[in-house]
């Protein structure tokens, strides 16, 4: 953006931090950062996404559906390009006195700076990142210690879920704490091509659709299935590796009504996955709301969940629940077998969606507390009053 026009856009500026970027291409966060921005672009807001790109080079500034963007080239993989990529993010957005949302807290001890400098930052908290075994204890302990960084940096912190709040509220003051979900837009419709494409029928199948790891339920669900003949097949979505135990696990309990369809990452195609499949299998143990299966009840997909309290206050009457093998293949029995009771689960999970988590909702409530947090309202903001903009 050239001087003169940073200088004619007199909307206050927002800096959204934490995620790979936008338009959004690899997960929750992704998408979240992306409708919040295009929610603040739309009411008064200019919001600046940091993005994150492969290889050496400089930074580049350009704009994408309205929406500013910085893009920091990284040469290293993993959690440690990650991490550099939070630090260059973090060290560019100190040049401003914007103020800052950023996703999740795994790299908070960078954060410390926006906190020294007195640059509102509301930090999306995520799940309990550290009690995942499958880090490792290494990578636990960092994660926890950022977990505590964040509550002390943050000027307002986000669950993604009540239990999570009430965790959080044992490390941080009740005061700073906001419950703000995950979203998802309503799907009413949807070709069938994307379904047919992967050798299902529309109607005829069962989606599971999460990471390929055991504390997702995947192998208690796939057994539950593969007990009897079902008359339908289960579509298993994913990457499943010939190398690794668990998913050489998941296929041998499989019988030949499992579909191990691969990994769809296409937004549009996964959406009419969705929407044509009989019922959704969420057998999530931990975190909080988890954006498949709020996406799952945007696309009115009666739900089996994994009976825990995120699961159950987030479909609430929209689920059926399991805490055993035989629990989940007693549930699939009721859900198969009845027409009738799926169209219920339908309309309910259609109805929580449509009063919870919808994205105009939850951006909403993103925009209010930004606004709350750093006294900053763009109707009420005189235009000398700028101080931001890409540089």
């Amino acid at each position: 953006m050239h001087a003169d026009e940073v200088t004619a856009d007199r909307r206050p500026v927002v800096r959204i931090l934490g995620t790979h970027g936008i338009p959004a291409a690899y997960g929750g966060f992704e998408t979240a950062a992306e409708n919040v921005a295009i929610h603040l672009r739309d009411h008064g807001w200019r919001p600046v996404v940091y993005c994150q790109a492969d290889g050496d080079g400089p930074i580049v500034e350009d704009v994408w559906n309205g929406i500013d963007r910085v893009t920091i080239p990284v040469g290293r993989d993993g959690w440690l390009g990650t991490s550099l990529f939070d630090l260059r993010s973090i060290r560019h957005a100190c040049r401003f006195r914007d103020p800052c949302i950023t996703f999740g807290y795994n790299t908070a001890v960078f954060n410390v700076a926006q906190a020294m400098l007195g640059i509102t930052n509301v930090i999306n908290m995520d799940g309990i990142e550290w009690s995942r075994a499958r880090w490792g204890w290494p990578r636990q302990a960092i994660l926890y210690v950022n977990e505590r960084i964040a509550c002390w940096v943050g000027d307002a912190l986000i669950a993604d879920h009540p239990v999570i709040e009430e965790y959080l509220a044992r490390k941080a003051r009740r005061s700073k704490l906001h419950t703000i979900t995950y979203g998802a837009h309503a799907v009413a419709e949807a070709p069938t091509e994307p379904v047919t494409a992967l050798g299902l029928e529309p109607g005829g199948y069962l989606t599971i659709i999460c990471r390929p790891i055991p504390e997702n339920s995947i192998l208690e669900l796939v057994t539950a299935f593969s007990r009897r003949p079902r008359g339908v097949k289960l579509a298993v979505l994913g990457t499943y590796l010939d190398d690794d135990p668990f998913h050489r696990a998941v296929r041998e309990a499989a019988s030949d009504e499992v579909a191990f369809v691969g990994s769809v990452y296409d937004p549009a195609a996964l959406a009419a996955v969705r929407f044509h499949s009989l019922a959704y299998l969420h057998g999530h143990t931990v975190g909080g709301t988890n954006p498949s299966l709020v996406e799952a009840m945007a696309a009115g997909n009666p739900v089996l969940a994994h009976d825990n309290p995120y699961n159950r206050w987030v479909a609430a009457d929209g689920a059926l629940v399991f805490s055993t093998v035989d629990e989940a293949a007693d549930r699939l029995d009721d859900l198969l077998g009845s027409a009738e009771l799926r169209s219920t689960l339908s309309a309910r999970v259609r109805a929580r969606h449509a009063a919870e988590f919808t994205w105009e909702h939850v951006a909403g409530q993103y925009q209010d507390l930004l606004e709350t947090a750093s006294g900053i309202a763009p109707e009420d903001r005189a235009p000398a009053a700028l101080t931001g903009g890409i540089a």
